[in-house]
């Protein structure tokens, strides 16, 4: 999933700390949201902007279709948020919010699907597009770790995507898009997905993918890296970690022989993806394969 910055943007639970401050960010680097939701506050205005009781009352008021929802409100209240962005006709929905109750987020996983909706999260830290827009809380407008450039970057982790970005674009190379995928072991998009997106992406040469240990995402991102042309460089997180043991992200779990940094690192090696011991160097491995 990418977000450009004509795209407009509805922050769900706007008025909240953590919202406000986000949705400010995301304005002044050009983002277009055009107000939020808090079903206790409707009609007031918030940062100059909107605030409507419903996703639905917001898409009421619009002369054309709401693109994106950035949804950060409290876990117990996200599958109603969701919900309301769906029946609003929101295809983009990126969630914020971490510890989301797994039964809720496999309900409106499914019904996202039945509306045709792409859902990035739980638990991620958004998307970028550098030089345009980005909805989450990456630090887009620091021009040390986002400057626009033609490598697209997955990542489970925030904090490894920012450093990520931050080593590319000190070795010369720019950010096509940051797709934050989230570390909650049911997500709405994953890695193959996010592959898929950037392969068809006429910005992206090249991509950077930063897994972790856990789950099957990346031996099944693997099978579609197979039959790219675009050059995959890899870092994966956890080659230390023990068997058994939760590390970090939820989904970052391994049981018995599934989920092994060896059984992702033999997938994705086998597919033609050069998997790298550390994420700095992925930046002169990719300028290897781009030859630059």
């Amino acid at each position: 999933m990418i977000v450009r910055g004509a795209e407009s943007v509805l922050v769900q639970g706007i008025t909240g700390r953590q919202a406000t401050f986000w949705s400010q960010r995301m304005a002044e680097y050009g983002t277009k949201v055009i107000g939020g939701v808090n079903p206790k506050k409707a009609g007031i205005e918030h940062l100059g902007l909107p605030v409507w009781g419903s996703a639905v009352d917001a898409a009421k008021d619009q002369d054309k279709p709401i693109d994106c929802a950035c949804v950060i409100v409290p876990p117990p209240g996200v599958k109603s948020s969701v919900l309301d962005a769906l029946k609003a006709g929101i295809k983009k929905i990126v969630i914020l919010t971490e510890h989301v109750p797994v039964h809720d987020v496999m309900y409106f996983l499914s019904a996202a699907r039945e509306a045709g909706a792409s859902v990035i999260g739980p638990n991620t830290a958004g998307i970028v597009t550098p030089g345009e827009c980005f909805v989450g809380f990456m630090p887009a407008f620091n021009a040390r770790v986002f400057k626009p450039g033609c490598i697209g970057v997955i990542s489970r982790s925030g904090s490894l995507g920012t450093l990520v970005c931050l080593d590319l674009v000190q070795a010369g190379l720019g950010i096509s898009a940051f797709i934050g995928i989230g570390g909650d072991p049911v997500i709405g998009t994953d890695a193959l997905a996010a592959l898929a997106c950037l392969d068809a992406d006429d910005r992206t040469q090249a991509v950077a993918l930063i897994g972790e240990i856990g789950g099957s995402m990346e031996e099944e991102a693997a099978d579609y890296a197979r039959g790219m042309s675009k050059p995959i460089v890899a870092f994966l997180a956890g080659a230390a970690s023990p068997p058994g043991k939760k590390m970090g992200h939820a989904g970052a779990i391994v049981m018995g022989d599934k989920g092994t940094y060896a059984g992702k690192k033999k997938a994705l090696e086998a597919a033609g993806v050069a998997v790298l011991p550390t994420p700095s160097m992925l930046p002169g491995a990719l300028k290897e394969r781009l030859g630059v």
